[in-house]
């Protein structure tokens, strides 16, 4: 017989049926409603994350990265697997599972924020974040949770399950301006995500809960219980094992804030391709991922940044110690803490640290480092050299016990010394820059505008105009022999006054040494920097045609003043515009532009720009001058075919300067350099009235470098203090690092130069068997055909009258 189901039964089984029909109509309605006005997901799989750009040494090294977001993009296959288990455990268990929502999470969502009207617990699945973080906003309301349920589920349908977890993944935010995980692991950890422990891969999983209150530099506290709840969970789970779990939930939390490792200090390079990059591809520098390969060599670059710091510490050590920074107030032993907090505040600036004083015996002090440590500077490491500053050529008498040097609260600097001892030092006021090229391309290999760029973000390598001196002197001979002089031409080394209305009413120029050689040979005459003599044959040759030869050369003439103190460099330029004409010295006549990106590289890693120079050398003879259109074949391979850098000086001139230059090395005021043991190396110094300014740019035929020395304000460095005291010693501590592993080259002499021996008096032709003689090489055309013997004394004076 037939049960008749009671009415109220009947009743219930028919609105409940109803209520299952009417919320899935309703929620197809609401779907069909919702999607059109919705955004497309399957554009996610074109999405670009706001990713830094990163500039690298041309071997790769990391100079620096540059933008708001620090992320580094992961692929699923580069997620380490137990921290996937720990983000599903934290974030969404059934995350593989469902298709993009959590019923029964997302029922107790609705149901909490239609009860209470705020959001209680989650329901938010991984996919329905991913949702929210790409295309909605974070206002709590129930339309944009409306509209997250719908763009989840499209989202399911679009992409598959590891690239929705790559996606969020990549692009949750996390703290301290880190967005992504492997972002995260880098800030707080230091390292790559998939170098981390079990305990700190579920700490990270806790952050996105609470990123900005909740991560474990704001809090460590609330990171450490929230990482023991989720490594509970990944027990529960089956993940991990209970000892596991309890093992990772006992270990500190470590975490502390890190900058991106830099690999490679070059703070002015990365400062100039910043600004490069900007000028390119405007904000979108900042954020669409590229990376900067830049023309540094990371060894070259160490070794640049050392020269510089070494040669200023010993510039300033030769003039005196100025005492402390600043002073502390307060006990040492009660006031540690709050002192310690003030020390950590002040930058170290190129290695060198802040201390403070807290204890001073008979020959040796004790000093507070910014970490809290406690170290020993002894007697002989700084201390007993510290004779007081009085002024730039005086100082005072030497220390005979600590206290002479330092108070109890100074703050100092220190450096560490490789033996792990610490020593004391100070800050240089004095300044200096370095900057060094690839002769046959103008490639920057390395540059240094400062002493620290922390101290002074001013680039003097490319900003500072300053008087160059007697380094501009090789281009005036090379004028001069391209006039018709030679290397053998008697000028008179003489006192001379010059009436000139674009300079003083009357000018008395003098040598550096403060005496007169009489009639100099030319190369003699730039081996030892004579004043006069550069400025005899400038006024022969006229000033206007000098502007014009070293326009030809590339120099920006338009500051130079058209007066005979041309022939002393007192036009101002700053080391990278001496370097590259220095560059036409050493690479054998050709102009070549310095340049600092050697490649760019898009998000993806495709090239969309790599740099092609025009080649400075002998070898490139053959290789076109210009080159308006690219191949079909250079398209397709992406490679391109050099070009010939333009010759500027006459081959033959460029070679006699040269060797004249080696003299200058060999036998004049850049012998310091011999220390190199090389036959190929060739320069000049360069100092200013003061002196202001010291330089020496020097070069091998492959590599040619600038240094500089000098005070911003222009201040004196000091009477005894000249280009081959305070210049040269950098350039010789970088080129010793530079030239280690180049081998020598020598020139090959060129078509139309005679090689013809002189009588060194008179620059004449010698006898057989005569005394003072050398051999000098000539043009040609401008060989001298008599001997000194044919020229009676009436020519010779008449000669002397000229110059």
């Amino acid at each position: 017989m037939t049960k008749v189901l009671p009415r109220w039964l009947l009743n219930f089984v028919s609105l409940a049926v109803f209520a299952i029909c009417g919320f899935f109509w309703g929620a197809a309605s609401l779907y069909l409603y919702l999607s059109p006005d919705l955004p497309d997901p399957a554009s996610l799989k074109d999405v670009q994350l706001q990713t830094p750009m990163r500039v690298l040494s041309r071997d790769g090294a990391l100079i620096a990265q540059f933008g708001e977001q620090k992320r580094t993009p992961l692929s699923f296959d580069e997620i380490p697997k137990p921290f996937i288990h720990a983000l599903l455990s934290a974030e969404d268990d059934n995350f593989f599972n469902h298709n993009g929502i959590d019923l029964m999470g997302l029922a107790r969502a609705v149901s909490e924020l239609v009860v209470t009207g705020q959001k209680g617990s989650g329901g938010s699945t991984l996919t329905m974040q991913v949702a929210r973080n790409y295309f909605l906003t974070l206002d709590r309301t129930f339309m944009r949770k409306l509209n997250e349920i719908v763009l989840a589920i499209e989202i399911e349908r679009a992409l598959s399950k590891q690239e929705i977890f790559e996606l969020y993944v990549n692009r949750v935010f996390l703290g301290h301006r880190a967005y992504g995980f492997e972002a995260a692991a880098e800030v707080y950890y230091g390292q790559s995500i998939q170098n981390l422990s079990l305990a700190e891969w579920a700490l990270l999983a806790g952050i996105p809960k609470a990123p900005s209150r909740d991560n474990p530099v704001s809090d460590p506290q609330a990171a450490k219980e929230r990482r023991n709840w989720i490594l509970s969970r990944m027990a529960s789970l089956g993940y991990i094992t209970e000892a596991e779990a309890n093992s990772a939930q006992s270990a500190p939390v470590n975490a502390r804030l890190h900058s991106a490792q830099s690999e490679l200090r070059a703070d002015y390079v990365a400062e100039l391709v910043r600004a490069e990059m900007v000028e390119r591809y405007g904000s979108g520098a900042y954020t669409d991922g590229y990376v900067v390969y830049t023309t540094v060599v990371s060894e070259l670059q160490r070794a640049a940044r050392s020269a510089v710091i070494l040669g200023l510490q010993e510039y300033d050590s030769r003039h005196g110690y100025r005492g402390a920074e600043s002073e502390l107030a307060g006990d040492p032993d009660l006031d540690r803490d709050s002192w310690r907090e003030t020390i950590r505040q002040i930058p170290t600036i190129a290695d060198m640290i802040p201390a403070a004083v807290v204890a001073i015996e008979e020959r040796s002090i004790e000093v507070l480092l910014g970490d809290g440590s406690i170290v020993t500077i002894d007697w002989e490491r700084g201390l007993r050299q510290a004779n007081p500053y009085i002024n730039e050529d005086l100082f005072g008498q030497a220390p005979k016990r600590a206290s002479d040097v330092v108070l109890l609260g100074d703050v100092i600097r220190v450096e560490q010394r490789p033996s792990g001892r610490y020593a004391l030092t100070q800050l240089p006021k004095a300044q200096a820059a370095l900057v060094s090229l690839e002769s046959e391309t103008g490639r920057i290999q390395s540059l240094v505008g400062g002493i620290g760029f922390s101290k002074s973000k001013f680039n003097r390598a490319t900003q500072a105009k300053r008087q160059p001196g007697s380094s501009f002197k090789p281009f005036i001979y090379a004028a001069a022999l391209n006039s018709g002089l030679t290397a053998a031409t008697l000028v008179n080394d003489a006192p001379k006054v010059f009436k000139d209305a674009s300079l003083e009413d009357i000018w008395r120029p003098e040598n550096d040494s403060g005496k007169f050689y009489g009639p100099t040979r030319l190369r003699q005459a730039l081996t030892q920097s004579l004043n006069l003599v550069s400025i005899r044959i400038l006024e022969q040759m006229g000033v206007r045609s000098m502007l014009d030869y070293a326009q030809t050369l590339g120099f920006d003439t338009e500051a130079f003043a058209p007066d005979l103190s041309l022939a002393l460099g007192t036009h101002a330029m700053p080391p990278l515009e001496l370097a590259k004409a220095y560059a036409i010295l050493a690479n054998g006549g050709f102009a070549v532009t310095p340049f600092i990106i050697e490649r760019i590289e898009n998000s993806d890693g495709d090239t969309v720009f790599e740099a092609n120079p025009a080649l400075g050398c002998d070898p490139c003879v053959d290789l076109p001058e210009s080159r308006s259109e690219l191949s079909m074949t250079e398209v397709l391979s992406g490679r391109q075919t050099p070009i010939k850098a333009p010759r500027v000086m006459d081959e033959r001139i460029h070679f006699i300067i040269d060797n004249m230059l080696k003299d200058v090395v060999r036998y004049g005021t850049a012998r310091k350099a011999l220390v190199l043991n090389r036959s190929d190396l060739a320069g000049k110094t360069g100092t200013t009235n003061g002196p202001r300014d010291a330089w020496f740019s020097g070069y091998s035929p492959k590599i040619v470098t600038t240094a500089w020395v000098g005070f911003d304000d222009f201040s004196n460095l000091g009477a005894r203090e000249y280009s081959g005291t305070a210049a040269l010693p950098i350039w010789i501590n970088y080129m010793r690092e530079a030239l280690a592993e180049m081998p020598e080259y020598s020139r090959r002499i060129p078509a139309g130069i005679v090689r013809a021996t002189i009588d060194t008096n008179t620059g004449l032709l010698a006898q057989p068997g005569q005394a003072n003689t050398m051999d000098e090489y000539f043009r040609a055309e401008n060989t001298p055909t008599r001997s000194s013997a044919e020229v009676g004394a009436e020519s010779q004076e008449l000669l002397l009258d000229v110059f």
